[in-house]
């Protein structure tokens, strides 16, 4: 069960948020109203919500989820791949509120790079993406830093999703969302697999939240087949982030 959770509400920059999608750039005000809701459904299932300032200067600062894995016994700072984030991994109030919930905080070091958008938890097993933001190295420094606390992790090698969570979502109870490559990835073989067809590639980022499921506004197949296993759920519109290449899990640090 998670009982807190760490969001930042989208600066006014937004629009300048890396991309690779072409679906034009987001609004501010649009994107605001869609992260107020994010965090109402949040609250509905249950969850303390930190709230973080917006950051200006940091485009892409809303999605938390990369600049930090937290596990059931440390926080862990990453080392973001993509440059103009890297910062993001070093502000201040980040740091001090990860640090008011966890007595252990690590840190990963150049040259290593890691995203948490890489990063599935399995229970105490967490699965790394090799992609193109978490390099070897990163992923190496980070099962070190889960075998020091007695976790696990393993590399799954990537070649067509931005993050392993783009096309993966573990929705506890061994229920695995897949979408693309994943979908006949050796490592996911003893998953109860949900298949998610390309076209609704994008609602295979949903998050379990303490029962609940959040699931993007717009892909009634996956909504089906969630609701299909016996799961509550929470539809909530990430539009404006899908046109930076954001979901539903990159926008918040659950534990």
């Amino acid at each position: 069960m998670f009982k807190n959770v760490i969001v930042r509400v989208p600066s006014k920059t937004i629009s300048e948020g890396l991309t690779s999608a072409h679906e034009g750039k987001p609004v501010y005000e649009k994107a605001l109203v869609q992260h107020e809701n994010y965090v109402s459904a949040l609250t509905k299932a249950g969850v303390n919500v930190t709230v973080l300032e917006p950051k200006d200067e940091f485009p892409d600062s809303c999605f938390v989820e990369d600049v930090a894995l937290c596990t059931s016994k440390c926080a862990i700072i990453t080392r973001p791949g993509a440059e103009t984030r890297r910062k993001e991994a070093e502000l201040d109030d980040m740091i001090e509120a990860l640090k008011s919930f966890y007595d252990n905080i690590e840190y990963i070091k150049a040259p290593g790079t890691i995203e948490a958008g890489d990063i599935m938890m399995v229970g105490d097993h967490f699965y790394i993406g090799h992609s193109a933001r978490t390099n070897e190295e990163g992923a190496r420094q980070m099962i070190e830093i889960l075998e020091k606390y007695g976790l696990s992790g393993q590399v799954v090698e990537m070649k067509e999703m931005l993050h392993l969570k783009t096309g993966l979502a573990y929705l506890e109870n061994n229920n695995l969302l897949v979408a693309g490559e994943f979908k006949t990835a050796p490592e996911f073989e003893k998953f109860n697999k949900v298949p998610v067809e390309m076209d609704e590639a994008y609602g295979a980022n949903c998050i379990w939240v303490n029962d609940y499921v959040l699931v993007p506004a717009g892909y009634p197949n996956v909504q089906k087949k969630i609701e299909d296993l016996g799961y509550k759920v929470l539809v909530v519109d990430t539009s404006e982030y899908r046109k930076i290449d954001g979901g539903l899990s990159c926008l918040s640090l659950r534990f």
